[in-house]
């Protein structure tokens, strides 16, 4: 294992990392061509690369077409950093409360590459198809989508932004802005089969001391169950139980 000339880091491993940042930049596979021109390893080194990364389920390679993504470890890593700042475990008992009083699906997700990452999921209807599970990004249209569009620094989001709405028309483009100052002064977001027929959510912010996002309580259920207003008797004990979990954040109301 060769080091860099300044012997305070290691080139191989930096090389790693070039790997795994090229791979998560989009959420489309990669062909080994493409990693090579976006790396410019040589192909030698970048076969034996890749065949680590891949044997430790650091990348995945599809057996068929030979593309290469993120693999499952990742996700381990990253589960596990999330559990160390205990929002999954703070969060849990929160969601299982909606859950109960509301009879629908609640999820936790918090913010990944690739989007608002579904973290942990509480489903009193395991025969309900929510067209999302742990591990699932879920797109800007989303409840939750929104929030984290109304809440995150854009320059955090201005990448996924970009991905998720650049066919869009100037007019919806307009629109969303609209929902993002409205969901900002709300408090709550609300999509109507945003990923599933007669399925829809609403989400909630999770917030820390100083106003910024931690992650998002999502409610998702049939169309008729699901409100679509934030005075609704439903949509108001969503909003006070994100509230109570953002105040064990230092989360004050002004």
């Amino acid at each position: 294992m060769s080091e860099s000339k300044s012997s305070t880091t290691i080139q191989s491993l930096q090389q790693g990392f070039q790997i795994l940042d090229l791979v998560a930049s989009r959420e489309e596979p990669f062909k080994f061509n493409e990693i090579h021109e976006g790396t410019q390893i040589t192909k030698s080194n970048l076969y034996k690369y890749l065949n680590t990364l891949t044997q430790q389920g650091i990348l995945y390679r599809e057996k068929e077409t030979g593309l290469y993504s993120l693999g499952s470890k990742l996700v381990e890593y990253g589960m596990t950093a999330v559990n160390r700042d205990n929002v999954i475990d703070r969060a849990t008992s929160t969601l299982h409360e909606i859950s109960r009083v509301t009879k629908c699906t609640t999820l936790l997700t918090t913010w990944s590459l690739n989007g608002p990452l579904v973290v942990k999921m509480t489903n009193l209807n395991s025969g309900l198809n929510i067209g999302a599970q742990i591990g699932t990004a879920l797109p800007v249209l989303s409840a939750t989508g929104k929030i984290f569009a109304a809440y995150m620094d854009h320059d955090v989001i201005a990448e996924w932004l970009l991905q998720q709405t650049g066919n869009m028309s100037d007019s919806d483009k307009a629109a969303l802005q609209e929902q993002y100052s409205l969901i900002r002064t709300s408090g709550i977001s609300f999509a109507k089969e945003p990923l599933v027929p007669s399925i829809s959510s609403l989400s909630v912010p999770i917030l820390n001391y100083a106003n910024k996002l931690i992650g998002s309580i999502v409610v998702v259920g049939f169309i008729n169950i699901v409100p679509q207003h934030k005075d609704d008797e439903m949509a108001a004990f969503i909003m006070q139980k994100g509230k109570e979990l953002s105040a064990t954040y230092g989360y004050k109301e002004e």
